[in-house]
């Protein structure tokens, strides 16, 4: 799982899942391009991930400010070559069929499915032309089994399966690899600070583990989507969500 002369482009860099696999990247000897709109905690993620010896190139913006990331995607690329692709910025904006708005679910939708759908589209020709590259999605396990209350994420989590697979399918004879891994609960600030201790409890009683993952253990799973060792995996959809949805 040597990720060593290659670099890697992470969306939601700054904390939880992002922030874990930078880290973990890093200590497998990746260069990283860090994407977040927090300047704060991603500059906590830039001091660390250079202390373990990564060269980093970070991004402050707001992804779905879709013509100012096409310009720092140029940017980037313009210094060397991106051949690792981890979509995982994402929000929620919860509500049911009746409650949701247009612009909430529009919302969701961008970032969720338009922004990876960009990135893909300006990093992918590339890869293809190197002969050599790795797409992971950060989907979760509610786009397959979907949620009461989480319309729109459910729905554009499942929509990013979908985007996975059909690139996979364009991508594969040049040497790409386009994979998703679907989260269960795992304790990001978001998790911790925002969501209802009941609504947690009651997920941790329907996984067969008993708890919430730690964010390591799902960018374990991205950095061997990322590796030579997973070389002939593509178009798979693979849960890491301790037996919660199955």
């Amino acid at each position: 799982m040597n990720l060593h002369g290659h670099r890697a482009l992470i969306t939601g860099a700054g904390q939880g899942i992002g922030r874990a696999c930078a880290e973990v990247f890093a200590s497998r000897g990746a260069d990283l391009v860090l994407l977040d709109k927090n300047a704060e905690t991603l500059e906590e993620v830039v001091k660390k991930t250079g202390q373990l010896g990564a060269e980093v190139t970070s991004v402050v913006l707001d992804l779905t400010d879709f013509e100012a990331l096409s310009k720092e995607l140029a940017r980037v690329q313009s210094r060397g070559l991106v051949d690792i692709l981890v979509n995982n910025a994402g929000f929620d904006r919860p509500g049911t069929l009746s409650k949701i708005d247009r612009q909430g679910f529009e919302s969701v939708l961008a970032i969720h499915l338009t922004v990876p759908l960009l990135l893909m589209q300006c990093l992918l020709p590339a890869m293809r032309s190197a002969g050599w590259g790795r797409i992971i999605n950060v989907s979760s396990i509610y786009g397959l089994i979907g949620a009461k209350g989480e319309l729109a994420y459910s729905t554009v989590k499942a929509g990013l399966i979908g985007l996975t697979k059909s690139v996979a399918k364009e991508a594969g004879l040049d040497g790409v690899t386009v994979n998703a891994v679907l989260p269960g609960l795992t304790r990001t600030p978001t998790i911790e600070n925002v969501m209802a201790a009941p609504y947690k409890e009651r997920i941790i009683k329907d996984t067969s583990l008993g708890r919430m993952a730690e964010p390591e253990e799902i960018a374990n799973v991205i950095a061997f989507l990322a590796s030579d060792g997973a070389s002939f995996i593509t178009a798979a959809v693979i849960p890491v969500s301790g037996g919660w949805g199955i």
